[in-house]
């Protein structure tokens, strides 16, 4: 029988959680249908990748639509772009799109449906793992953090378990669902 710690590790696995939700992601980008090579205009822009963030949203989260308020959807993907690529995202995007350097139009609406999918799979984790945390007592809570110091402490940076842990057990929540991201990354690099 698994413990409560290796149920939620299980339910936040990189298999059950990032995995699933990127490929919605491709999928999302596979089967937009305003596909484009390039763009020129930035008015035409602005609705393209608005009609790709609300068709995007909405295959992640598995949703028959979404509404379709374009300002919102295009102040959505202003804010992921520029998360992406600095100040003044939507411009730099806009010029990939209009020259096709860097990759173009297909490299700007992959990064979006990456960072989108993360979001959606941080979230995901964050709200199981709060769930998970919240239904412990105090000794259960001390008991977890010791469980999985024994059972991945290996894989943590030498910082968050020297002494006695003290970095991991105070902020283990945090270190919960940043284990995902981690088993994804070491996954990834063996893979």
């Amino acid at each position: 029988m698994s413990t409560r710690l290796e149920q939620i590790l299980e339910d936040i696995d990189p298999s059950r959680t990032y995995d699933q939700i990127f490929a919605r992601a491709d999928n999302a980008i596979n089967s937009f249908s305003g596909t484009c090579a390039q763009i020129t205009d930035w008015g035409e822009f602005s609705e393209y990748m608005a009609d790709f963030t609300i068709h995007l949203e909405a295959k992640i989260l598995q949703l028959h639509s979404c509404p379709t308020g374009r300002d919102f959807y295009w102040s959505k993907c202003m804010q992921m772009l520029c998360h992406i690529y600095g100040p003044n995202g939507e411009k730099a995007a806009f010029d990939m799109a209009r020259t096709g350097k860097e990759g173009g139009l297909f490299a700007v609406l992959k990064a979006v449906a990456l960072r989108m999918a993360e979001e959606y799979a941080e979230n995901e984790i964050g709200a199981r793992v709060i769930d998970y945390w919240n239904k412990l007592t105090l000794q259960e809570q001390f008991s977890a953090a010791d469980e999985y110091l024994e059972k991945y402490g290996h894989l943590l940076p030498s910082e968050i378990t020297e002494g006695s842990a003290v970095r991991l057990r105070a902020n283990f929540p945090k270190v919960l669902e940043k284990h995902p991201r981690m088993l994804h990354k070491f996954r990834n690099l063996n893979g």
